[in-house]
């Protein structure tokens, strides 16, 4: 940053400081907290997600797994279920 400023490369003009991800002026300040359930559910959606990328390969190989892979998977899927009904039990799933 020192070197920008001494090179004139730090030259923030109106264009520069204009938002570029929404494309409009942010409704209050954005260092403002959010709630943690925000994070909650998104880990949680990335983790169901996940799980889920595992059923494309499995249904790749299924010829060569044969009935122990269908029975573990079935078990995987099982778990998965559990963790989605217990997410949903405690509350972890709502948003007020």
């Amino acid at each position: 940053m020192g070197v920008a400023k001494l090179t004139g490369a730090d030259n923030p003009t109106e264009s520069k400081l204009t938002e570029y991800e929404c494309g409009f002026p942010a409704f209050e300040d954005s260092r403002s907290q959010f709630d943690v359930r925000f994070y909650l559910i998104a880990i949680l959606f990335i983790i169901f997600d996940l799980e889920v990328a595992f059923l494309f390969p499995w249904a790749v190989s299924l010829d060569y797994t044969g009935w122990v892979g269908w029975g573990t998977m079935i078990l995987f899927l099982f778990e998965l279920v559990v963790g989605y009904i217990y997410a949903w039990k405690v509350g972890a799933l709502e948003w007020e």
